[in-house]
């Protein structure tokens, strides 16, 4: 699993969404999202499949590339 990677993969689904909206709506701290699109860190399992079905794909598609 590459951190990099899965950071510019979230930071693209993320789109016009600010990382606010984006973190609320998934349950976890601005900063938290930030450190996954920044790729010093990988979200826990229930976090990832929060964030897959935010943007309606699945957690292999995100995070198993």
């Amino acid at each position: 699993m590459n951190k990099e990677k899965i950071g510019m993969i979230l930071t693209d689904l993320r789109g016009g969404e600010s990382r606010e909206e984006v973190s609320k709506k998934i349950g976890v701290s601005v900063s938290a999202w930030q450190m996954y699109e920044n790729g010093q860190r990988v979200p826990k399992d229930e976090i990832k499949i929060k964030i897959a079905s935010h943007f309606k794909k699945s957690v292999e598609e995100i995070f198993y590339t």
